[in-house]
């Protein structure tokens, strides 16, 4: 029998898939969408993950499953071409966060080797993690364990000691002004910019995969996703207000893809910026490995739900298949497009799926014994979110609309295909 989560383990995982790479890697995005106002995007951001998180509960404590989301789904839908899609969806929506992931890595870690950090030392830093990374997971699952629970500490300990200096280092800052009403962008760009840095948030989703295994669940379960996002709102709130409090706008700019980094300059100088570098690289490098663990696994469960080819429960070196399919596609996301269209399909993909989970919760009310009107409110919110977020990023950053759209209807195209042979192949079915 597995050993059972306690309620510690659980918010551990709650925070370990959210405080990843992506505070490293979109913070400076953040930023440049909604200048002082960062704070306020990131507070929306959380807010539609925490109404997002009530249907996780309540389908999490109904129907534990180590599927977690892909369950839900099905659920709620039945195994058919639509919760085919939203499924495949998911799992592209990790290779995303692990491109942008990569991504991170790849701009923090020439900084902290004294490197000029060109594209050519870029995509080198960014391949070899992933190929890394790939390779642990081959060799030995208990290792990928055992880095991500010595990240999670290591990376909060650090992000913690940053704010802690950091707010003390804000007082008689001038920067501090940035953050006054009069440099907010428009109401509209606040929540474009929450939502084009919402994948901070969606690694709460993990917790639904280890609800079969939490213990004392009716209690647990609620606990683990509420105190594990009201503590990564609260941090990230805090690590905004200080980066812009400490940093010009210009210099924000100037440092975009590793401005945490840059943030801690002018309280600790080179020793700052090589500690939150050190944070970066090993934030990633967890969230990497655990990523592509769950990234198999996620196609691995789709597959079994006749969602995909069952040559996807195959295995290779003894992991599915679906470890290395996930490695390429990274390692071509990675190498092909720029941090925000990587970041813009990510958060479109997973706002998309929390819209249809919310849509799941409220649909299956009656039997979760839940309010209908939280989940309904959260469907509303991720479904207008997503709208928003592709018209304004429409006109600033077309090509990661044109991605995001593409890989919703690829990923629907491959189902409805799929599909359909199968049903030439058995009729019955």
């Amino acid at each position: 029998m597995a050993k059972k989560i306690g309620l510690t383990e659980a918010i551990s995982i709650g925070i370990g898939g959210m405080v990843g790479g992506g505070i490293f890697a979109v913070l400076g995005l953040a930023v440049s969408l909604a200048g002082g106002g960062t704070p306020v995007a990131f507070l929306f951001a959380g807010l539609i993950a925490l109404i997002t998180s009530y249907s996780y509960v309540k389908l999490s404590k109904t129907y534990p499953d180590r599927g977690g989301t892909v369950k839900f789904i099905n659920q709620g839908f039945g195994e058919n071409i639509f919760s085919g899609g939203i499924n495949n969806l998911l799992w592209v929506s990790y290779i995303i966060m692990l491109s942008l992931y990569a991504s991170a890595f790849g701009s923090y870690a020439p900084n902290l080797l004294k490197i000029t950090g060109g594209q050519l030392d870029f995509h080198i830093y960014a391949s070899a993690i992933i190929i890394l990374a790939s390779a642990i997971n081959y060799y030995s699952i208990k290792v990928v364990g055992a880095i991500e629970s010595y990240a999670v500490i290591i990376k909060l300990v650090i992000l913690i000691s940053f704010i802690g200096v950091g707010m003390y280092g804000l007082m008689g800052n001038p920067n501090l002004d940035q953050l006054s009403i009069s440099n907010w962008e428009t109401p509209l760009k606040l929540v474009t910019g929450g939502m084009v840095i919402f994948v901070a948030y969606e690694g709460f989703e993990l917790i639904a995969n280890a609800a079969p295994d939490i213990e004392n669940p009716e209690k647990n379960i609620p606990r683990a996703y509420y105190i594990s996002l009201l503590f990564v709102i609260l941090l990230y709130i805090v690590i905004a207000i200080v980066t812009v409090g400490s940093l010009p706008f210009k210099e924000i700019a100037s440092a975009q893809d590793y401005v945490l980094a840059e943030a801690a300059k002018p309280m600790l100088g080179k020793i700052g910026f090589s500690i939150i570098t050190i944070a970066a690289l090993i934030s990633t490098f967890s969230a990497i490995n655990a990523s592509l663990y769950g990234g198999s696994r996620v196609s691995y469960e789709i597959a079994e739900d006749d969602e995909l080819p069952h040559q996807f429960t195959y295995k290779l070196w003894n992991q599915p298949i679906g470890l290395l399919i996930t490695a390429i596609l990274t390692l071509v996301l990675t190498n092909t497009l720029k941090l925000e269209s990587i970041s813009t399909a990510g958060s479109v993909g997973f706002l998309l799926i929390f819209a249809v989970v919310n849509y799941v919760g409220y649909k299956l009310a009656p039997q979760t014994k839940s309010n209908k009107t939280l989940p309904l409110i959260g469907f509303i919110l991720c479904a207008l979110a997503t709208l928003v977020l592709l018209v304004q990023q429409f006109n600033s950053n077309k090509m990661g609309v044109i991605v995001a759209l593409s890989i919703i209807a690829v990923c629907f195209i491959i189902e409805t295909f799929y599909k359909k042979t199968e049903r030439n192949k058995n009729p019955s079915k």
